[in-house]
């Protein structure tokens, strides 16, 4: 059966975020006053995506909730506690909401898509339907493709933190094509992580599409495309589906 539709991830598919979290980083850290408890962005940035890496396994295995990673995340990064021993320098959870509110806003200021996105939704808009799989909530994903102006090019944004289960596990996938009530196997998904994205799609009986935007390599197993104006020619009615891609 030929691919009907289109599953995106966001986050350093579409969406610029690795620029995005360096500046917003950047500018954070200078106004929260903790530039100097930092060799340089680039190791602050290192260890901020270290303990998200740590707390969102912590949400995948049901240890915790989608606030409680979150504001875990902050209390570790500026190495102060959750207040449960009444340590007055411990962090609770309304300071901790606050401090990540305010990352937020630095992050959000340098918000931007890639400049293959738009032309390549184009491209794509007539012959395919399209929708959106991310690990993240649905109200960090909506307002953001609202705000980037690609919301209206999505029937539908489903989110882990609404479905309780994330990439790579098949289920997260599966709630995706239900929503666009098409089997897995009319789906294609596309997302910048090799295992979570391409490998658990096509585990889960989608075609799963790396983007590999660094040009990495490897995983000659899996199909591989570096920019996404690749993309329309791979989804061609006459491209032999799950073979390792040729591009570059």
């Amino acid at each position: 059966m030929p691919i009907r539709a289109v599953l995106w991830d966001v986050d350093d598919t579409i969406f610029d975020y690795a620029n995005a979290d360096r500046a917003g980083m950047r500018d954070h850290l200078r106004a929260e006053g903790l530039a100097d408890g930092f060799t340089s962005v680039g190791q602050a940035l290192a260890r901020w995506r270290t303990l998200t890496r740590e707390h969102w396994a912590r949400f995948e295995s049901g240890e915790t909730d989608w606030e409680g990673q979150r504001r875990d995340r902050v209390r570790a990064f500026v190495g102060r506690g959750a207040g449960n021993a009444g340590n007055p320098d411990d962090m609770d959870d309304t300071e901790a909401d606050a401090w990540f509110g305010r990352y937020i806003v630095h992050y959000e200021a340098a918000w931007a898509l890639f400049p293959d996105t738009v032309p390549v939704l184009d491209l794509l808009a007539d012959r395919y339907r399209h929708a959106v799989l991310s690990n993240s909530s649905l109200h960090n994903q909506d307002r953001k493709l609202r705000v980037l102006g690609v919301r209206d090019r999505f029937e539908a944004v489903v989110c882990a933190a609404e479905l309780g289960v994330a990439k790579p596990q098949a289920a997260a996938f599966h709630a995706a094509c239900e929503a666009l009530e098409l089997p897995p196997h009319e789906v294609a998904y596309v997302g910048d992580q090799p295992d979570t994205d391409a490998r658990g799609a096509e585990e889960a009986g989608l075609t799963g599409i790396w983007l590999d935007r660094a040009r990495t390599g490897g995983r000659p197993e899996l199909t591989r495309i570096t920019a996404l104006d690749q993309l329309p020619a791979l989804l061609a009615p006459d491209t032999r589906f799950g073979a390792p891609s040729t591009f570059g």
